[in-house]
């Protein structure tokens, strides 16, 4: 790259997402060098995705929410200094001092301080135990401090949410995400008032409290009490009292506007810097984006506006014309598990407007969309419980819908989708401000041929990802018209899909990859058909997965039955059905634990875990949990993983079926199922839910007359609510409607593929299964049962099996010519009395170990 070599000098002062989306910009476009960037981020980590802050509770790595990779900070002509704040503009001197004491000389500026979190003047605001809900160390400190004062007070804990806005929600499901009893306390009369109107407040509200989640609206908060220093109750301008250890506000944010204040800048009425139409402010060197931008007289708490003003600042800085064109406020959340999104003049504000309204309180939907008076233009919409509708939706605000507008309201699946028709400059991606027509432009005139090249020319979908089904639709639409046939095929060697081959290996009765792939496929496989094909033999129960050529089908996991951790030792997972383990079966897994030094863990799906295995120990260990009892939990495979319980009827006073026995007959009955993707099943005992039934591909809750089934759900990076198929079966049916689906799911879902993502694509979706299902509709119930009854029949554990084989225990050396040897680049610190991988810098020495840990190689 050719590079100016004096280039000038930008400095961008704040650490967030947008902060960063506008160094990405303005590197991606300089293609000179004529800026060089310092970004000064003053907290202690780079820019990161501040909207899955929650997500953090799934993990301790603040890694995890890093925005990007490492090459935009590796860039020579970028600079990040972590840690340091700007104190100081001298916009006389184009100077700014830093926390550190340096001066920056800068030819412009851009302010993208952000915001911080607002608090009420409340009396007690300060004890400890009040917190807000704004950055990873603010998560962080609401953790720490709830898991030190649950050990100190031995019980569970009590926390509320003031605010039920968007943040509200969010630090309420960190509350719930930490098993904190939890009531969220908002001022306005519903929840989310500034995205949903009293229909969809109430709908959310209803949803959100059958999650366990109290909810109060129409209350003001006046006093937090404490004890000893900290928080134990709050107190209401009405009068009531609420029993808590913990509060977090949560009631907005405000700009961080004092830089521009100090330097005298112009700030809004509610602050803000105020910037024209260019995100440029009166001085001409100085720019604002993001939260902090004042712009038409509002300040926009949106991440989508601030990557527009960041594109923008890029843009004029090259020279370029670029004019912010306005915000779309449009939002798509999912908090606690609930959709809901807003989009285009949700409160019907214009005059004449029509609504078109679908409230469900049974199923926990609501659905609005506001129309022009003729009925044919959509001027907006609120959905909640349900926003599959939402990315067909947003892109047609301003622009008739055709047709009955309530067809739009229709459950998932059954709604249309005006991808073909969508005008050119109608924006798909709210995030990136990508529109129809740039993505279609993207597969015609520049060559991108699937979802992934879209992505990376267009950069639609790389942000919140909501647009992606769209996106999807768009890009097969297009390859279709340009007479391109878009291609199912599993990948270079075989023409077929995953089912159709699945079909073939069924009725021709193949067995191995090498007569599959000389009748079907060509040349010799790779690392995509292989696992397939050896799933697809292992599903049709042809053998043990690592007998003869179908041991090298496998993937790394599936290769050595365990799965690999990040310091190449292994975990052991022995099978734990519906949670129910013995004393006698828990003192065995405690002594295997102890003997080979494993660090141990209970699982959210209720088994226990065993990591740091050397893959020559798994033989040993599994001898000793095999003559115990024990079989294999396929946590390594694409199977059944855990069918999750609550003790239900058995000991619970609201239970009304047995639903570990049930959780324990279906874990029994799936066991080593193979399928395209994971599996995992839940029973809850009542419609509380303790087994989070609904998360799960297949959920089971009790009712009175029987059993309610759902389908299709799951946690992950794209979490999915499980729909209802069938209500009040007997245990019989259940079953029968359980086998099928899964079968039926195994034999028809393309290569890692969810069961979520399939229902949708189904043809017909949901309906069309049900029908399949429960009405036999393709007439192939019969033989789903056989199927099933075939997998049950034949199930062996893989374990014990290759325990008695010689030739398969040969595979479970650390070296080929050493086999007994111990890999001794493992290496292990002591933490809470368990041993957990060392890190770089402990191995080397060059780090500071954590209090009272040690440093040991285990060997």
């Amino acid at each position: 790259m050719a590079t100016d070599p004096t280039p000038r000098q930008l400095v961008v002062v704040g650490g967030g997402m947008v902060a960063r989306r506008l160094v990405d910009a303005l590197r991606s476009r300089d293609t000179d060098g004529r800026w060089a960037v310092t970004l000064l981020c003053e907290e202690p980590r780079a820019p990161y995705d501040r909207v899955a802050l929650t997500s953090y509770f799934t993990g301790r790595d603040p890694e995890d929410l890093a925005l990007g990779g490492q090459e935009l900070w590796d860039d020579p002509l970028v600079t990040l200094r972590r840690g340091v704040a700007a104190t100081a503009v001298d916009r006389t001197e184009q100077t700014v001092t830093t926390s550190d004491g340096r001066t920056l000389p800068y030819d412009s500026l851009v302010l993208a301080t952000g915001s911080y979190a607002a608090v009420p003047p409340v009396p007690g605001k300060e004890l400890r135990g009040a917190f807000v809900y704004r950055t990873i160390d603010d998560v962080a400190d609401l953790r720490t401090y709830v898991e030190q004062l649950r050990t100190e007070l031995g019980r569970p804990l009590r926390g509320a949410v003031v605010g039920g806005g968007l943040l509200g929600l969010e630090a309420a499901g960190a509350l719930t995400a930490l098993e904190v009893g939890t009531t969220v306390v908002e001022f306005a009369s519903r929840l989310m008032p500034l995205q949903v109107d009293d229909g969809g407040g109430e709908a959310l509200r209803r949803l959100i409290e059958a999650l366990g989640v109290t909810v109060r609206t129409g209350t003001a908060t006046s006093k937090i009490a404490g004890r000893l220093g900290r928080v134990s109750s709050m107190e209401f301008a009405d009068g009531d009292r609420l029993d808590v250890d913990v509060v977090v506000f949560a009631v907005g944010v405000r700009p961080r506007d004092e830089l521009a204040r100090e330097s005298g800048l112009a700030v809004g009425e509610r602050g803000g810097v105020v910037v024209d139409d260019t995100c440029a402010t009166a001085d001409p060197a100085v720019w604002a984006v993001g939260e902090v931008a004042c712009i038409g007289g509002r300040t926009l708490g949106l991440v989508a506006p601030g990557y527009t003003m960041a594109e923008i600042v890029a843009d004029r800085l090259l020279g370029g014309e670029g004019t912010f064109p306005g915000a779309d406020l449009s939002t798509k959340l999912k908090l606690l598990g609930v959709d809901v999104a807003s989009f285009g003049d949700a409160f019907a504000t214009e005059p004449g407007s029509l609504e078109v309204v679908i409230s469900d309180p049974v199923a926990g939907v609501y659905k609005k969309l506001v129309m022009s008076d003729d009925a044919r233009t959509l001027r907006g919409g609120i959905l909640v419980g349900d926003a599959s509708a939402y990315a067909a939706l947003r892109p047609m605000v301003g622009r008739e819908l055709g047709g009955d507008p309530a067809a739009y309201l229709l459950p998932e699946g059954a709604a249309p989708a005006p991808t073909a028709d969508l005008p050119e400059d109608a924006t798909v991606c709210s995030c990136n401000n990508v529109t129809a027509g740039a993505i279609r432009c993207s597969v015609t005139d520049r060559g991108c041929t699937d979802l992934t090249g879209v992505k990376a020319c267009t950069r639609a979908g790389t942000s919140c990802g909501s647009c992606l089904p769209l996106v999807k639709r768009l890009v097969t639409t297009e390859l279709e018209k340009s007479g391109v046939t878009v291609s199912n095929a599993l990948c270079e060697h075989f023409e077929l899909s995953r089912a159709q081959l699945f079909d073939v290996v069924r009725v021709q009765g193949l067995t191995t990859f090498s007569e599959i792939i000389a009748r079907h496929g060509l040349g010799r496989g790779c690392d995509i058909c292989k696992p397939v094909i050896g799933s697809v033999l292992a599903s049709l129960g042809t053998g043990h997965i690592l007998e003869g050529e179908r041991a090298t089908l496998q993937d790394t996991n599936d290769h050595v039955m365990a799965n690999l951790q990040k310091d190449g030792s292994y975990s052991v997972v022995p099978r734990i059905p519906g949670g129910e383990i013995t004393p006698e079966g828990l003192i065995v897994i405690g002594e295997v634990a102890k003997d080979f030094g494993l660090y141990t863990k209970i699982t959210g799906g209720q088994r226990i875990d065993l990591f740091g295995a050397r893959i020559e120990q798994l033989p040993r260990i599994w001898k000793r949990l095999v003559d115990a009892g024990f079989e294999s939990g396929h946590a390594y495979g694409k199977s059944l993983r855990t069918v999750k319980s609550c003790v239900g009827s058995t000991w619970c006073r609201y239970g009304v079926q047995d639903s570990v026995g049930l959780a324990i007959a279906l874990e029994l009955r799936y066991r080593g199922l193979r399928s395209p993707h994971k599996i995992k099943l839940g029973v809850s005992g009542c419609a509380r839910e303790c087994a989070e039934a609904r998360g799960k591909d297949v959920g089971v809750i009790a009712t009175d007359n029987g059993w309610n089934v759902y389908v299709g759900g799951n946690g992950g990076f794209t979490p999915r609510h499980a729909q209802l198929l069938a209500e009040d079966l007997d245990t019989e049916t259940l079953v029968r409607t359980i086998d099928r689906f899964l079968m039926y799911y195994v034999r028809t879902a393309d290569r890692l593929q969810r069961t979520a993502v399939w229902v949708e694509d189904h043809e017909g979706g949901l309906e069309a299964i049900r029908a399949v299902v429960l009405e036999d509709s393709l007439g192939i119930g019969a033989d789903l049962d056989e199927a099933m009854a075939g997998h049950v029949e034949g199930y062996e554990d893989e374990w014990a099996a290759a325990l008695d084989d010689p030739e398969k225990l040969l595979r479970f050396g650390s070296f080929v010519n050493a086999p007994d040897q111990p890999d001794d680049t493992l290496a292990y610190v002591s933490e809470r009395g368990q041993a957990r991988p060392a890190t770089e810098s402990e191995r080397s020495g060059g780090g500071v170990l954590i209090a009272g840990t040690t440093l040991e190689v285990r060997r």
